[in-house]
């Protein structure tokens, strides 16, 4: 695996056509390795911070099983109708004064139009006033017209999770395919959006289903990859799977960075599972994390989260 690794940093870059068996059987602790080796040959030190707020919460219509919004499911999930803009201003404004590099709006429902997307456009017009935060959204499938409304208000980036390979997509969701997931990227990089997409491990899928997703990401040129490990939700279809290790998570991110070797592999939930805040994490190929409060789990605390990332040499 080090030597992939020193191959890749030359230049080779994988594809399907290579046998990618070794990252489920390689030693764990040899395929981090390399995967940081990558990191910081082809990365640098740069981390990147981003936080997110729930800006409108509960009652989707799609059936995805994971999440604790959908109106599919019996959960506790808090219900309630679009932030205004004063309330999202402050929040950003805090997380701002935290020290972390971007924002996003996240909202549950299978897209935003109407009343609800003037007001979006509105507050991200007044956050982009107001702030120096790099600005990003995630509304759901939303229409060429409104991604140009978006970039015209001062959004940076879009967020679209594939959620898992083409093969066990449709086993996770059916109001929605990956191929509308896919057309939702090209209509934001149409707009002059950058992309920001990733997905969820531990949710029943093969680690043969991980590697189709880090490749498709990897043919559709993400530069910022979030990969979730699956937080289970209580009164939903997947609330009993078993959680995931922390080596089924490490090996998993390992594989992406070498995968995807410039990206922003960004842990996103699931650091919870590391005592330790997930040291090994950045420690395995990852040079990003979402931080601060998350949408239905518990987030992680920004400034320990500075403080050990410069502890691990990392430039904030």
């Amino acid at each position: 695996m080090l030597e992939l690794a020193k191959q890749i940093i030359d230049g080779y870059r994988l594809t399907k056509d290579d046998d990618l068996r070794v990252f489920e059987t390689a030693p764990l602790e040899e395929l981090c390795e390399g995967a940081d080796m990558i990191r910081k040959h082809l990365c640098d030190d740069r981390i990147d911070l981003c936080t997110i707020i729930n800006g409108r919460g509960g009652r989707c219509s799609e059936d995805c099983k994971f999440c604790a919004q959908s109106a599919h499911h019996h959960t506790s999930c808090a219900e309630f109708p679009m932030l205004d803009t004063d309330t999202v201003l402050a929040d950003c404004r805090k997380r701002e004064a935290d020290g972390v590099h971007a924002y996003s709006i996240v909202t549950a429902g299978r897209k935003v139009d109407g009343k609800d997307l003037d007001r979006l456009i509105d507050t991200y017009r007044t956050l982009r006033k107001n702030t120096n935060m790099r600005l990003c959204a995630s509304h759901g499938l939303l229409s060429a017209e409104a991604f140009a409304q978006l970039k015209e208000a001062g959004v940076d980036m879009y967020h679209s999770n594939i959620e898992t390979s083409q093969r066990y997509f449709p086993e996770i969701c059916t109001t929605h395919t990956w191929e509308d997931k896919l057309e939702e990227i090209r209509l934001a990089k149409e707009a002059g959006l950058t992309v920001c997409s990733g997905g969820i491990i531990g949710m029943g899928e093969t680690f043969a289903d991980r590697i189709d997703m880090a490749l498709t990401l990897a043919t559709l040129g993400i530069t910022s990859i979030p990969i979730n490990a699956l937080m289970p939700v209580a009164g939903t279809p997947l609330e009993n799977l078993p959680r995931l290790t922390e080596d089924e998570i490490l090996r998993t991110i390992a594989m992406f960075r070498y995968i995807n070797p410039t990206a922003y592999i960004r842990m996103a939930a699931g650091r919870g599972y590391f005592s330790d805040g997930g040291r090994k994490i950045f420690q395995s190929g990852a040079n990003a994390t979402i931080t601060g409060d998350m949408l239905t789990t518990v987030g992680n605390n920004t400034a320990q989260d500075k403080e050990m990332l410069e502890d691990l040499g990392f430039e904030i």
